[in-house]
C-alpha cells in the first residue's frame, strides 16, 4: 500500500534542472484503495484532488511519529521509511523480509520500495499508479510532466519507473523548505547513514536471487532516473544520493562476478585438459553452463552500471546544488579506485579534473580527497600519466586555496604524487610548496612540513651512510645541515618558530637532538674541516631555542591558532620529560656556548633565553650549583661586555628567572646578583661624579658619552625586572633629566636611557605604596610624579619617540591603579588628563604618524633598494606601535573619546599600514560607550566637511565630484559598514549619528526666516550612507525629524536642494507608496489607488499617465518646491500615528527658529471613497504603528 510521506518537500523558488510541460496527469489510480482521479481538468475536480490531500495530510499520524522517533520514545515502525530511519533492526533483516515480500507479490512490494524512495525525499502528499500498456514513444514522453497548477496549490510530478507511470502530488508549502538529507542534528545525520546502508544491503541480498529477473531493476533504475530529472531539490538530491550509492553496490557486484567467472574459466579449462580424450563430461558442461550464466549477469550488471551512470551521473555532476555534485564525484572516486579496470581511464577521470574547477570548496575536496585514494596506490599511478600532466599545475595552485581544507587536502595530494610519480613535480614546484611551512593555517604548515621533511630533509639509507668525521651524530648532523641551508636561502629568518612547529609531528625526534645540535656548535675548525660558518651557527642556535620553547610549552607558536591547546595526559608527560632533558643537558653545556660566543651579541641573547625554560630543581636534586656558578660568571661577564639592548634584557630575565624564592639556589643567586648591581651602581657614580665635577658637564668626551650611555642602559635593564629602589636611582636621574631641562645640551644617548631609569624607579615605588602610607610618603610620591610628567611633556617638544611611550605607558598604569591603593590621594589624574596635554599627545600622532614625508625619486642598485625597504618597513612599525599606544588611551579613557576624530580622518588614506589598529579602536570605543562613539564618528566627518567647505568657492555651490567629497563619502560608507548586519544592536548609535547629522546640516538656515540655503545642506549627502543601518521603524523617526527642520514651500534653483530630496529619498526607500523615482517626477499617486494596483503599474515600467504629462508641464525652477510640498503633504497622512506617539515619547529639540512651517495653502487632492479611506487606515494601521522599543530612541534625540 502506497502509505503518506511524513515530511514536506517543495518547489524552489526558481527552477533549477528540469524541462516541463504544461499538460496536468490524466488519471492515475492508487494502489491498494478505490480512489481514482479522473480528468483534472475542471476546477471542481481539481478542488478534489486538493481536499484529499489536506485530509490525508490533516488525518495522518506521521508527523507526530517522526516527532516521537527524534524524542526517543517507543514507537511501532509500520513502513519501510520509518522502519529505516529508525535503524533499530539489522539492515540485512529488514531487506531480507522485503525480499520475501516481492517473491509474494513483486508489484506491491516495489510500490512500496517506490513509496520509500519517495518518502525519503520529504514529500508529503500521495503516489499513483497506473501500468504502462504500450503507448508510443511521443504518448509517453507527453505524460512525462511536473507541473505546478495555482488553483489548488498542488505540483504534479508524474515519470516513468517501468511497468508503472507514477504521479506524485503534494500541496506546496513555502513555509518548510528542508527534506532528510538536509537536516540537522543526530537523528537526521543517522538517518542518511542508514539510508545509504540500505541500498548497499539492498544490493548485496538481492545478487543471488532477484537482481537479474529484468523487472527490479529496471523499475528503481526507471525510478531514481525519472526522480533525478525533477526542478525539485529534495526529489533531485535523494534519488541521485540513492542512484550514486547503488552503482557504487552494483560495482562491487560486478567484482564478484568476474571474480567469479575468472575461477570458472580456470576451472573448466583444467578439466578441459584432464578429459581430453573423452567426447563429452557432466562436470565440463555444468562448468561451460555456469561461465555462460556469468557472463550473462555481467552483461547484464554491465549494463545497468552504464543506465545509471549516462542517465544520471552525467546530467548531475554539474547540477546547480553543490551536495549533488559533491555526492556525485566522491562516488566516482570510489568506483575508480574499487574497479579501475573499467573506470580508470581518461573518460572518467576527466570529471574529476573537470570539478577541480568548481567554485564550491566541498566540491573540490571531495575531488582531491578521491584523487588521494588513487595516487596512493602505486600500480595506479603509471596509467594517469595523462591526467597527471593535463592537471598538475591545478593541484599545485591549489594550496593556496581559499578553503583552509581544501589547501591541506590539496599538499596532502601532492605529497602522494611526489612519493609514487617521478619527476612529476619540478624544483619550482616544490621551492613554491616548501614556503607553506611559514602559513599561519597549523594544519596547512603541518602537511608542508611533511612534504619538507619527507622530500629535502630525509632521505632513505641516511641512517647506514655515515658523513665522514660525523660518528655516532652522522645521520642527524646531515639533516641538520640540510634544514639550515633550507632555513638560511628561505630568507625568512624571523620565522624559525613557525618552520619548527610545521615539522614538529614529523621529525620531533630529530629536533630533539640537542646533544648532536650542541656538539656541532662547539666542534672546532681545527678538528675537523666541515664546521659551520657564522651564519649556519647563527641559524642553528635560534633553532635550537625554537625547538627548546616548542618541547617546553607544547603548544604552536604565537599567531598560528587561536589558544593554547589542552594537553592530554600523554602529552603533558612528554613535556615533563623534555624539560627534565633540556634541563640536564643545557646546565651543562649553555655555559661553554656562552662562553664561546660571549662576543657575539645575537647568539648570546638567543642563548641566555634557554633558562626560562629550565626546570631550577634539578639544580638541587642532581648536585649540579658548580654548573650555576659557571652560568653567573658567563651572564656577569656578558652584561660588562654588552650594552645592546637584547643581551642586557636577556641577562636580566635569566637572573629574574633563577631569583626564585621557593627554589633551593635563591640565595646562591640573589648574592651574584647584589654583587653585579653594586658594580653597575659603582661605575654609573663615578661617571656621574665626573660629570658634576666638571664645568655645567658641557665638555663631555666622545668615550665618556658612550661610557655613560652603557653604565645607564645596563641599569634600566635591571631595573626593569629587578627593584633598585635601595640604591636610589631616582635622584640621580632625575637630576640629569631636570639639568637637560634648564640648559638643554646633554647628548641624546645619555636621555632615553635616564629616562628609563627614571621611569622604573616610579614605578616601583608605586607599586611598593601600602594602603595606610602617612601623608609625607603620599605628598613626597606625588611630586615625582609630577616632575617626571613635566619632564615626560618637555621631551614631546624635542621629537622623542620612546618619550612618547613611555608617557603613554605611564598614563595608562596611572590610569588602571585601584582607588584602594591611595592613588585618589596622591592627586594625579585631574593633572594628567589636562588639555593642553592631551594636545600635545595629540598633535605628536599627526607629525610622527600620519605625516608623509616626500620622497626624490633616485636610481638605487638593488641592494640598495632591499635596504631601503626595510628601514621603511622598520619605521612603519614604530609608527604602528605609537598609533597602537595613543589608541589605547583614547579606548580605556585616559583621554577624551573625541579625540579619536582626528585619527578616523585618515582610516581610508592609511588602511593598509594602520586600518586594523584604527577598525579595532572604533570597535573597542563602541563598545565602552555607543552614543559618544557615534557622536565622535560624526564629528569627524563634520570636520572634514568644513575643511571642505572653506576650501571651496564662496560664490559656487558644493562640488560632488570633487576629490575630497568623494573621500568623505567614501569614509562614511566604510563608518557604516562597522555597524555589521545587526541593525537592532546598532540602532542607537546610527539614530544618533543622523540626529547630530541633521542638525549640522541646517545650522545657518534661520537667518533669513529659515528659508534660506542652509550652507551645510550637502552634508545630508555624506549621512545619507548609514540610512541603510536605520531599521525601517526608525527611519519613518528619522524622517518625521527631518520634517520639522523644513520650511514649506522652499524656494530653490536648479539642484541645490537635491541632497535633502536625495537623503528624503534613502529614508523611504523601502516604503510601499513612495519611490524615489515617483518623488523626482514631483508627483505621487492618486490617493484613490490601492497598493496592489500601483505596484502593478510600477513593476510594468511605467508611470500613470497623469504624472508624466504633469511632470514635462512643469517649469524647473518650480519643480523642488512642489517635490518638497508634495512629500509634506503625503506624509502628513502617514506618519500621522507616529506624530501622536513622538508627542508622547520623544520630545525633540529643535532650534526655534527651525520649528515645522506648515503651508496655509492647503494641497488640493482628489476625493476618495470612504471605502478607500477605510483600506488606507486599516494598510497605516498595519504598518506604521509604532512599537514599545521604540522608546528606546527617546532618549537618543533628547540628548
Amino acid at each position: 500500500m502506497i502509505a503518506e510521506p511524513n515530511a514536506a518537500t517543495h518547489l524552489p523558488g526558481r527552477k533549477e534542472n528540469a524541462v516541463h510541460d504544461e499538460t496536468v496527469p490524466e488519471s492515475a489510480v492508487q494502489n491498494g484503495s478505490c480512489v481514482r482521479n479522473g480528468n483534472l481538468k475542471t476546477p471542481r475536480e481539481k478542488r478534489k484532488v486538493r481536499e484529499q490531500c489536506e485530509n490525508i495530510r490533516r488525518n495522518s499520524s506521521s508527523r507526530r511519529r517522526v516527532s516521537q522517533l527524534q524524542n526517543g520514545e517507543v514507537v511501532e515502525a509500520v513502513t519501510l521509511f520509518e522502519v529505516v530511519s529508525m535503524g533499530k533492526r539489522a539492515m540485512q533483516s529488514v531487506v531480507d523480509d522485503w525480499v520475501e515480500a516481492y517473491k509474494q507479490d513483486r508489484n506491491v512490494a516495489l510500490l512500496d520500495l517506490i513509496n520509500f524512495f519517495i518518502q525519503c525525499s520529504g514529500c508529503q502528499g500521495m503516489v499513483t499508479a497506473e501500468m504502462f500498456q504500450s503507448l508510443h514513444k511521443k504518448d509517453v514522453m507527453r505524460k512525462m510532466t511536473e507541473t505546478f497548477d495555482e488553483e489548488t496549490g498542488l505540483q504534479y510530478k508524474k515519470f516513468m519507473a517501468y511497468p508503472w507511470i507514477l504521479t506524485v502530488t503534494w500541496p506546496v508549502d513555502m513555509d518548510n523548505e528542508d527534506y532528510p538529507l538536509i537536516r540537522t542534528g543526530p537523528y537526521w545525520k543517522k538517518f542518511k547513514a542508514n539510508f545509504c546502508e540500505f541500498i548497499a544491503v539492498f544490493v548485496q541480498q538481492c545478487q543471488c536471487s532477484i537482481l537479474y529477473d529484468s523487472y527490479l531493476m529496471d523499475t528503481v533504475i526507471s525510478l531514481l532516473t525519472g526522480l533525478a530529472d525533477s526542478m525539485v531539490r529534495a526529489f533531485r538530491h535523494t534519488s541521485t544520493l540513492a542512484a550514486m550509492k547503488l552503482l557504487t553496490a552494483v560495482v562491487s557486484v560486478h567484482l564478484n562476478l568476474d571474480v567469479n567467472k575468472h575461477n570458472a574459466q580456470r576451472l573448466y579449462e583444467v578439466e578441459k585438459k584432464r578429459i581430453s580424450g573423452k567426447r563429452t563430461n557432466y562436470r565440463l558442461d555444468q562448468l561451460e553452463k555456469k561461465r555462460k550464466e556469468y557472463e550473462h549477469k555481467l552483461l547484464e550488471i554491465q549494463n545497468m552500471m552504464n543506465a545509471i551512470f549516462k542517465r544520471t551521473f552525467l546530467n548531475r555532476y554539474r547540477d546547480v546544488i553543490p551536495e549533488i555534485r559533491a555526492t556525485c564525484i566522491e562516488e566516482i572516486g570510489s568506483w575508480i579506485k574499487t574497479y579501475p579496470d573499467a573506470f580508470l581511464n581518461d573518460s572518467y577521470l576527466k570529471y574529476m579534473g573537470w570539478m577541480l574547477y568548481d567554485k564550491q570548496a566541498e566540491v573540490r575536496l571531495k575531488c582531491l580527497l578521491g584523487l588521494q585514494g588513487i595516487y596512493s596506490q602505486k600500480e595506479l599511478v603509471s596509467r594517469m600519466d595523462l591526467f597527471t600532466s593535463r592537471f598538475k599545475d591545478r593541484i599545485v595552485s591549489m594550496p593556496l586555496d581559499k578553503d583552509h581544507e581544501v589547501a591541506v587536502q590539496a599538499m596532502k595530494l601532492l605529497m602522494l604524487m611526489s612519493q609514487n610519480c617521478e619527476d612529476v613535480l619540478s624544483a619550482e614546484d616544490c621551492e613554491m610548496l616548501y614556503q607553506f611551512v611559514y602559513t599561519t593555517h597549523r594544519p596547512l604548515a603541518v602537511a608542508a612540513g611533511e612534504f619538507l621533511y619527507k622530500r629535502l630533509l630525509s632521505h632513505e639509507g641516511d641512517e647506514e651512510v655515515q658523513p665522514k668525521g660525523g660518528g655516532k651524530f652522522g645521520a642527524s648532523t646531515d639533516q641538520l645541515k640540510r634544514l639550515i641551508g633550507f632555513f638560511l636561502e628561505s630568507e625568512l629568518h624571523k620565522h624559525v618558530a613557525y618552520l619548527i612547529d610545521s615539522l614538529w609531528d614529523w621529525a620531533g625526534k630529530f629536533l630533539k637532538d640537542w646533544e648532536c645540535m650542541t656538539t656541532l656548535l662547539l666542534k672546532n675548525a681545527e678538528e675537523d674541516g666541515e664546521a659551520l660558518s657564522d651564519a649556519h651557527e647563527s641559524a642553528l642556535i635560534e633553532i635550537i631555542l625554537a625547538t627548546v620553547r616548542e618541547a617546553a610549552e607544547g603548544h604552536p607558536p604565537v599567531g598560528r591558532g587561536a589558544a593554547k591547546k589542552i594537553l592530554s595526559v600523554k602529552e603533558k608527560k612528554i613535556q615533563l620529560e623534555d624539560c627534565t632533558k633540556i634541563t640536564e643537558h643545557f646546565i651543562m653545556v649553555l655555559p661553554q656556548l656562552l662562553a664561546k660566543y660571549s662576543t657575539d651579541a645575537q647568539k648570546v641573547a638567543n642563548l641566555l633565553q634557554i633558562p626560562q625554560y629550565y626546570d631550577l630543581d634539578v639544580y638541587s636534586t642532581g648536585h649540579l650549583t658548580k654548573h650555576l656558578d659557571a652560568l653567573l660568571r658567563e651572564v656577569k661577564d656578558i652584561v660588562a661586555k654588552h650594552s645592546d639592548t637584547s643581551v642586557l634584557e636577556a641577562s636580566s630575565r635569566t637572573y629574574y628567572i633563577l631569583c626564585n624564592e621557593e627554589i633551593a639556589i635563591y640565595s646562591q643567586v640573589d648574592r651574584a646578583r647584589t654583587q653585579l648591581i653594586d658594580e653597575l651602581m659603582g661605575q654609573l657614580n663615578q661617571l656621574l661624579d665626573g660629570f658634576w665635577q666638571k664645568e655645567e658637564g658641557f665638555c663631555m668626551e666622545a668615550g665618556e658619552i658612550s661610557q655613560m650611555h652603557s653604565a645607564l642602559r645596563r641599569v634600566a635593564a635591571f631595573h626593569n625586572a629587578h627593584d633598585l629602589t635601595k640604591w636610589n636611582l631616582y635622584d640621580k636621574t632625575s637630576r640629569l633629566l631636570v639639568f637637560e631641562m634648564e640648559h638643554g645640551r646633554l647628548p641624546v644617548l645619555i636621555i632615553l636611557p635616564a629616562l628609563q631609569c627614571m621611569y622604573f624607579s616610579l614605578l616601583w615605588q608605586l607599586a611598593a605604596v601600602p594602603e595606610n602610607s602617612p601623608k609625607e610618603t603620599l605628598f613626597a610620591l606625588r611630586r615625582e610624579l609630577r616632575c617626571f610628567s613635566q619632564i615626560c611633556m618637555c621631551f614631546l617638544h624635542h621629537k622623542k619617540k620612546d618619550a612618547f611611550m613611555i608617557l603613554c605607558d605611564w598614563l595608562l598604569i596611572l590610569s588602571h591603579q585601584d582607588s584602594n591603593n591611595n592613588t585618589e590621594a596622591v592627586g594625579l589624574p585631574d593633572y594628567l588628563l589636562s588639555t593642553s596635554l592631551q594636545e600635545k599627545l595629540l598633535l605628536f600622532i599627526q607629525e610622527h604618524v600620519f605625516m608623509v614625508k616626500e620622497e626624490e625619486s633616485k636610481d638605487l642598485t638593488e641592494e640598495k633598494e632591499r635596504k631601503d625597504e626595510s628601514c621603511k618597513l622598520d619605521d612603519l612599525h614604530k609608527k604602528r606601535s605609537l598609533l597602537a599606544a595613543y589608541c589605547k588611551l583614547i579606548v580605556y579613557n585616559v583621554v577624551k573619546m573625541t579625540a579619536a576624530a582626528e585619527i578616523y580622518k585618515y582610516y581610508v588614506k592609511t588602511y593598509n599600514d594602520f586600518g586594523d589598529i584604527i577598525k579595532e579602536t572604533l570597535s573597542k570605543t563602541r563598545h565602552n560607550n555607543k552614543i559618544q562613539s557615534a557622536k565622535t564618528l560624526i564629528l569627524c566627518l563634520q570636520q572634514l566637511f568644513q575643511k571642505h567647505a572653506e576650501s571651496q568657492d564662496s560664490s559656487s555651490s558644493v562640488d560632488f565630484s570633487s576629490a575630497s567629497f568623494t573621500n568623505m563619502k567614501e569614509l562614511a560608507r566604510r563608518f557604516s559598514l562597522t555597524f555589521g548586519w545587526d541593525q537592532v544592536k546598532s540602532r542607537e548609535s546610527v539614530a544618533m549619528i543622523h540626529k547630530e547629522g541633521i542638525e549640522f546640516a541646517f545650522q545657518g538656515a534661520t537667518g533669513v526666516e529659515g528659508k534660506c540655503l542652509p550652507p551645510n545642506l550637502s552634508f545630508l549627502l555624506i549621512i545619507s550612507e548609514f540610512s541603510n543601518k536605520l531599521l525601517k521603524s526608525d527611519k519613518r523617526l528619522v524622517y518625521a525629524y527631518l520634517q520639522r527642520y523644513i520650511a514649506e514651500p522652499l524656494p530653490c534653483r536648479g539642484d541645490e536642494w537635491q541632497p535633502l530630496i536625495w537623503y528624503r529619498n534613502s529614508l523611504l526607500a523601502n516604503e510601499d507608496e513612495e519611490s524615489s523615482v515617483l518623488s523626482s517626477s514631483g508627483e505621487w499617486s492618486p490617493a484613490g489607488t490601492s497598493k496592489a494596483s500601483f505596484k502593478r503599474k510600477f513593476s510594468n515600467g511605467s508611470l500613470p499617465e497623469t504624472s508624466q504629462t504633469e511632470a514635462t508641464s512643469k517649469a524647473p525652477e518650480l519643480q523642488c518646491a512642489s517635490q518638497l510640498a508634495s512629500a509634506a503633504g503625503k506624509s502628513r497622512k502617514r506618519l500621522k500615528s507616529q506624530e501622536m506617539h513622538l508627542q508622547e515619547h520623544l520630545p525633540f529639540l529643535c532650534p526655534g527658529g527651525l520649528q515645522r512651517k506648515y503651508c496655509k495653502d492647503e494641497i488640493k487632492t482628489e476625493a476618495v471613497s470612504k471605502e478607500s479611506q477605510a483600506e488606507d487606515t486599516a494598510e497605516d494601521v498595519d504598518v506604521d504603528v509604532v512599537g514599545p522599543d521604540q522608546v528606546i530612541l527617546a532618549r537618543v534625540f533628547q540628548l
